[in-house]
């Protein structure tokens, strides 16, 4: 049986440090040989090691499993390796997981699930824990622009996740919103639960709602499917479109080499629409654009307008570089502008008809602090 291959804050240093740590940590290890495909004689060396258990849901155990990827293995994609070499998750599984940057080969992070697989390369993939099937309730602050017993709007801040994943399993809006509701949320599914219907990214402000009934889960996610709502998004983005007003009509996909992003896809890609309108400008500099959807895709306005070739200020994907319409700002605006932590992208307004009574309603957010500084930092130049 080959040796256990502890990664960093392994049982062996956990041990080490018992005399100035304090109690240790709870450790369990196991090393197991897999089942060789019939592809591969070799037998692959796996290592499982779990890492250091805590009492925090948000921090429960987390499996990594080594593979050292024989002469025969080579060529293969690398998902199809990782399952084969494991034998307890199926190819659909790792791959979600090396989408989601829980891989590394030789110690680099592995994003790719179809790359080829390279003989004597050390593979580690890192198994999540599970979540709990139900958030819990937790005191997060929220606005709250309007709330009834069918349905509740708020004005979501940037850097609250919406929904837990395994990447954020808690401190979100749910987890924010079950605190909130507490015994006066019925619940969705049999379950007291929120209904979330649709999302802001995580760094993405403005407003949203969320059903606190399964009637209104129903009505709003069919009201949202059959875009039959108002909603607008404020946009800033680099340089001035040529039409002040326009669309964009190109199919989103997954990008081809980074699957953490999205792209205009012309094989594969859903298609989307985002009409667009100038509200103000800065020279050719910087834009004030309101966004409105046609469709839903995942960061559907900012991989328009990075086609387009205006990426949102801050974008931390799609600005890949420094565009050349920031040379035409002052340097000290210019590097504000750079330095701006996330996309600036806010949602602005919201209406729809409630989903019980029929009442045409519409909330408005304004812009955030960090935003609005933005702007008026923008405004002192010009004057």
């Amino acid at each position: 049986m080959p040796a256990i291959r502890a990664p960093s804050g392994s049982p062996r240093d956990a041990a080490a440090c018992r005399p100035a740590c304090g109690s240790p940590s709870r450790w369990t290890s196991s090393t197991a040989r897999a089942t060789v495909p019939a592809t591969i004689s070799t037998p692959i060396p796996i290592t499982r090691a779990l890492s250091a258990a805590t009492p925090s849901p948000s921090s429960a155990v987390a499996e990594h499993i080594e593979a050292i990827a024989p002469l025969e293995a080579a060529g293969a994609r690398a998902d199809r390796f990782l399952a084969d070499a494991i034998g307890s998750l199926s190819r659909s599984r790792v791959k979600a997981l090396i989408e989601g940057g829980h891989a590394t080969r030789d110690g680099a992070p592995l994003t790719d699930p179809s790359e080829s697989v390279r003989a004597g390369a050390r593979y580690v993939l890192a198994i999540p824990p599970p979540v709990p099937a139900t958030p819990q309730a937790q005191a997060i602050p929220l606005t709250i622009l309007y709330e009834d017993a069918d349905l509740i709007v708020v004005d979501k801040p940037a850097g609250l996740v919406v929904h837990p994943a395994p990447g954020n399993p808690d401190g979100t809006l749910v987890n924010a919103l079950l605190a909130h509701a507490g015994d006066d949320l019925p619940g969705i599914g049999g379950e007291k639960r929120p209904g979330i219907v649709h999302r802001l990214d995580k760094d993405t402000s403005g407003v949203m709602v969320a059903a606190k009934t399964e009637r209104a889960h129903r009505a709003l996610s069919e009201a949202f499917a059959a875009r039959d709502l108002d909603r607008a998004y404020l946009a800033l983005v680099w340089g001035l479109p040529q039409e002040t007003r326009g669309e964009v009509s190109a199919p989103i996909g997954r990008h081809p080499v980074d699957r953490k992003r999205m792209a205009v896809a012309t094989r594969g890609g859903k298609p989307a629409t985002t009409r667009y309108a100038v509200q103000r400008a800065w020279g050719a500099a910087v834009a004030l654009v309101e966004c409105r959807l046609l469709t839903g895709r995942t960061h559907q306005i900012r991989v328009h307008m990075a086609h387009l070739g205006h990426p949102l200020v801050g974008d931390p994907v799609y600005l890949r570089r420094t565009p050349a319409a920031a040379r035409l700002l002052p340097a000290p605006l210019r590097e504000a502008l750079l330095a701006f932590p996330r996309q600036a992208l806010h949602a602005a307004t919201l209406g729809f008809r409630h989903p019980v009574t029929g009442e045409a309603l519409s909330f408005a957010s304004p812009l955030p602090a960090d935003l609005a500084e933005l702007i008026a930092l923008l405004d002192g130049n010009r004057q």
